[in-house]
């Protein structure tokens, strides 16, 4: 009897023993920092872990994780309107991966027409940070720097402060909305969408409309307060490739309130209609 009473305080005692040895989740909270995290990389039990930390962040660049880049002209075009014949080109270059470099430029000139030589008539770089706010839209954000001769329309130089966005809407439509404040003060904007309707595999119809504004009159570029110019495209391009297709098109452009005023005091039409024959590239 003696020997069982014994027994039974020695069994309690344990067991008050390993109640206080509480471990994991058993434990009372507390302010203890947490373990270090385990890490799943069994090879560092083998091999030198940085050097396996360098292979792992090679293979994740690999997989997703890298920076990209690509340089490409969606516009490089010859443009026919009547007897006068010019060139215009958009395209832009840009670097990184979900936080992007990029610097874009577009332009337009006149070859030379008989009666007066071709010039190059106005352009712009920009010089952009962006950031994809998700799958299909990105933010836009820099400056921009016009460029070319001075008079016919351009006046004194600007450079503007830029916001932008642009991305893929629903029903495929690729939009780019831009916000301009020069350093005068002087606020304008362009609004351009497009979009690919496929025929076959390589044949690609892209209706492309733009369209430009102005908060204020700017008298030096030929520009009124309100809506200053609408142009609307039809492409058909055949994709030799996807980084090369060649294309031809109609092309209509107008201007618009006050700014067609301007135009026409200059003697020039307000609105033009032409064709257009250009290669769409990217590398």
């Amino acid at each position: 009897m003696r020997m069982r009473i014994a027994l039974a305080f020695v069994l309690a005692l344990s067991a008050t023993s390993l109640h206080a040895q509480e471990t994991g989740t058993d434990q009372s909270p507390g302010s203890a920092p947490a373990p270090a995290p385990a890490h799943d990389r069994l090879a560092d039990r083998y091999f030198d872990p940085a050097a396996m930390a360098r292979a792992e962040a090679a293979m994740m660049n690999e997989h997703g994780n890298r920076t990209y880049s690509q340089v490409r002209a969606d516009l490089a075009e010859v443009r026919v309107t009547g007897p006068e014949q010019g060139y215009h080109f958009e395209g832009e270059a840009w670097t990184g991966n979900v936080d992007r470099f990029v610097v874009a430029t577009r332009g337009e000139g006149d070859f030379d027409n008989g009666a007066e030589k071709g010039r190059f008539k106005e352009g712009e770089v920009q010089a952009l940070y962006a950031r994809a706010l998700g799958p299909w839209w990105n933010l836009r954000g820099g400056l921009r720097q016009d460029f070319g001769p001075r008079g016919a329309g351009m006046g004194p130089q600007r450079t503007h402060a830029m916001l932008a966005i642009d991305g893929l809407s629903p029903y495929r439509f690729d939009i780019q909305g831009a916000l301009f404040v020069s350093q005068r003060g002087e606020v304008t904007g362009r609004i351009e969408a497009a979009v690919d309707e496929r025929i076959t595999r390589r044949l690609v119809l892209q209706p492309r409309g733009e369209v430009n504004f102005s908060v204020q009159d700017q008298p030096d570029r030929e520009l009124g307060s309100g809506l200053t110019s609408i142009e609307m495209g039809l492409r058909l391009r055949y994709e030799f490739t996807r980084q090369f297709a060649p294309y031809v098109g109609v092309l209509w452009t107008s201007s618009l309130g006050r700014t067609a005023d301007y135009a026409r005091a200059e003697g020039k039409g307000a609105s033009s209609a032409g064709l257009v024959l250009g290669v769409k590239v990217w590398l």
